[in-house]
């Protein structure tokens, strides 16, 4: 540290970030005019400071975020990393008494009522994950790719989605996934990022096709057939893509393909009747075998990667269906239908996302200007302050409205990457990853649900929804990385 107390307070002061808590301000601000204009009724025609209104109370959360913001910033910078790990079991242990204590709103126990607020630990518990991970990757001589480091990685991650998952909030808990993008940023090998893009893509391929015949009175269903071909079509390119497998090697696995695509022409003609579900797990089995004669032969790493790949992809296929039938609520079920065009419900599941999807339409370029929304202001549109918050946007400020809040969120993101690749500390690095891995799943998601283009999970839009304790989860994660920041020139103590 410093020696001079003097010098380091003037240090600080003059080295916050301003760029970064303008757009805070700002994305907060044009927050609380949609929420005004998300709540706002003809009938009423009170102040735009009506405590009694949601805007109003929304000004009350603000005015707390704000002091909370302060406070963190004259907050010594130590005490983040020296009570991570108290401030991570404090909110554990928060979230497992929120199971016994919250009362049931709308089929979750999540949100815990003290008097007049209500708190949902799962939103600011994502701050106490991101410490706790930022000072156990930040330990000496820590590796990634060590099984124990994963193991206790993994653990700091999942514990907190698996209670969340209890309490019946599948959208909060989501959210903890995206700490795998923090993983990857700090050396996770790729492959793993690779199987959770492929986890959904074969999770699409499958739903969507789910009961679909491969041809009109023939065997097997063309979601399983479609997903086959994909893993056959991937370690077709991995395999070739390696230099190092011989030529025999590869015509031997292009072979395999080429008998499986010759098979399906034949079915297509007529002259054979077989079911394409089992003649395409035989070619998925032939080539788990060869991968493993030439690594037996060669010694090469790669053929166990495919090995794992082909294994992981058809024991994935096979577990989606009951995942999809046993686990998920008939409701979830519809809800990713819906999505997926499978099905249509209107007035039911996918009543929400229409509703929102004529207000964005009905926004055009420019909008209809503030508080001038009819498909808002008629209350077409459920949780229009909350969770569809974004339609608001689009109706009354149009296209282009919508395009400078996205883009803002845009400028947040950059800005905050700027801020965590320039810091001394790992521990400040991961944890400033976190903040931005974090609030970018959160609008992506949200955005993306209102468009309806994922499944609506139910997760807030960051400093725009309504509700304390999304706020100040999100201002608590931000300015603590900001005075983080702030301090970089310091030297940390570990």
């Amino acid at each position: 540290m410093l020696s001079n107390n003097n010098s380091r307070e003037t240090s600080l002061k003059t080295s916050v970030d301003w760029i970064t808590i303008s757009l805070y301000v700002i994305l907060v601000f044009f927050g609380w005019i949609s929420i005004y204009g998300a709540s706002y009724d003809y009938d009423h025609t009170g102040s735009i400071f009506d405590f009694s209104q949601r805007y109003g109370k929304q000004l009350i959360w603000i005015g707390l975020a704000g002091i909370i913001a302060v406070c963190i910033l004259l907050l010594d910078n130590r005490m983040f990393d020296y009570f991570a790990y108290f401030i991570y079991a404090l909110l554990i242990l928060l979230l497992i008494a929120t199971l016994f204590l919250a009362t049931e709103i709308k089929g979750s126990r999540s949100w815990i009522v003290l008097g007049p607020i209500s708190l949902q630990p799962a939103e600011i518990a994502k701050f106490g994950v991101a410490l706790a991970l930022a000072k156990y990757m930040n330990s000496f001589n820590f590796k990634l790719g060590n099984i124990k480091n994963a193991f206790v990685v993994g653990l700091i991650i999942f514990t907190p989605f698996a209670i969340i998952i209890l309490q019946n909030e599948t959208g909060s808990a989501l959210v903890y996934l995206a700490f795998m993008l923090v993983l990857y940023r700090e050396g996770m090998p790729g492959i793993f990022l690779f199987l959770g893009f492929w986890s959904v893509f074969l999770f699409i391929v499958l739903i969507q096709f789910l009961n679909d015949p491969i041809i009109e009175g023939g065997k097997g269903l063309m979601g399983n057939f479609l997903a086959y071909i994909a893993i056959i079509i991937v370690q077709l390119i991995l395999t070739l893509r390696n230099k190092k497998k011989s030529n025999l090697f590869k015509y031997l696995i292009i072979g395999n393909a080429g008998l499986f695509l010759l098979a399906f022409l034949l079915q297509k003609t007529g002259w054979i009747s077989v079911n394409f579900e089992y003649v395409a797990l035989f070619s998925i089995v032939a080539s788990v075998i060869l991968q493993l004669v030439f690594y037996f032969w060669k010694k090469e790493l790669n053929c166990l990667i495919i090995v794992f790949f082909l294994v992981f992809s058809v024991g994935y296929c096979y577990s989606i269906d009951y995942f999809f039938e046993n686990v998920l609520q008939p409701y979830q079920q519809m809800r990713i239908k819906v999505t997926l065009g499978i099905e249509e419900d209107p007035s039911g599941v996918g009543y929400n996302v229409n509703q929102s999807e004529i207000a964005i339409g009905s926004g055009g370029l420019y909008g209809k200007g503030f508080l001038n929304g009819t498909q808002t202001k008629l209350k077409y549109v459920p949780e229009q302050d909350t969770d569809f918050i974004f339609c608001t946007i689009g109706e009354e400020f149009g296209f282009l409205g919508s395009s400078a809040v996205l883009l803002l969120f845009l400028f947040l993101f950059l800005r905050l990457i700027v801020m965590a690749e320039r810091q001394r500390s790992l521990f400040c690095r991961i944890y400033g990853y976190s903040v931005v891995s974090i609030l970018f799943f959160h609008v992506t998601i949200n955005v993306g649900m209102v468009l309806g283009l994922t499944p609506v999970i139910g997760i807030p839009l960051p400093f725009f929804s309504y509700g304390g304790s999304s706020l100040w989860g999100f201002t608590v994660l931000l300015f603590v990385f900001i005075r983080m920041d702030m301090s970089r020139m310091e030297l940390w103590s570990s």
